[in-house]
């Protein structure tokens, strides 16, 4: 995440919300794709009420496009890229998704992890995604300034390293538009780090560009 609109005082108060795993899955017809979502507290719709989260606008979008797929939102907040790493191959699975988002990262650096792991494991996560049979859209993220602009860079360019490697789909950065606006924190809550409703159209247009051409 990136801006004045975030600290690292925020980041570690972002930490200590504890694990809201919550599913949303839209019908789709029997033959349609399974889009699963690893994700943290952006993800997981923390402080927003259910089913207005990006996730949801997702499932909504393709049924008015009468794309035949399904969203599985096993998103986490909290959760890291080592969490998600564990939890990835029990969710292969049971839903066997023709797409996986990752979006995951952000807490590895508010905890300080190294990136040298958090590398290892968004690589991992997306070669058994891939391996099961599943396309990869990796969702990056960056960190406030107070980092570092050695540490900020190198954790950027995480996401596009690894798609590169894995020959998978990146987005840069989720929060677009929205983290680096003008006037950021009209689109933030009180604690400043996740983003309000308003926000998550415009999240997931940073992300469908990407997805879409996943699921031609």
């Amino acid at each position: 995440m990136k801006g004045s609109v975030l600290n690292r005082r925020h980041f570690i108060a972002a930490a200590a919300c504890g694990p809201a795993l919550w599913a949303f899955a839209a019908p789709a017809p029997p033959t349609g794709k399974t889009i699963l979502i690893l994700g943290d507290s952006l993800s997981a719709e923390y402080g927003l009420k259910r089913g207005s989260g990006w996730a949801a606008l997702l499932a909504q979008r393709l049924a008015a496009q009468k794309i035949p797929a399904q969203v599985v939102n096993a998103s986490i907040s909290g959760d890291t890229t080592s969490g998600g790493r564990s939890r990835l191959g029990a969710l292969l699975a049971q839903h066997k998704p023709a797409v996986v988002v990752i979006e995951l990262g952000g807490n590895d650096a508010l905890r300080g992890l190294p990136l040298s792991m958090t590398e290892d494991n968004l690589n991992q996560m997306t070669e058994a995604a891939q391996q099961a049979g599943a396309k990869v859209l990796l969702v990056g993220m960056q960190v406030p300034p107070n980092y570092g602009a050695d540490y900020g860079n190198r954790f950027a360019a995480l996401f596009g390293k690894v798609a590169q490697a894995r020959k998978a789909a990146v987005v840069p950065f989720f929060l677009k538009g929205i983290a680096d606006g003008p006037d950021p924190t009209r689109l933030f809550q009180a604690d400043r780090i996740h983003p309000r409703e308003e926000a998550h159209p415009a999240m997931l247009d940073n992300v469908w560009p990407e997805l879409k051409k996943l699921l031609r």
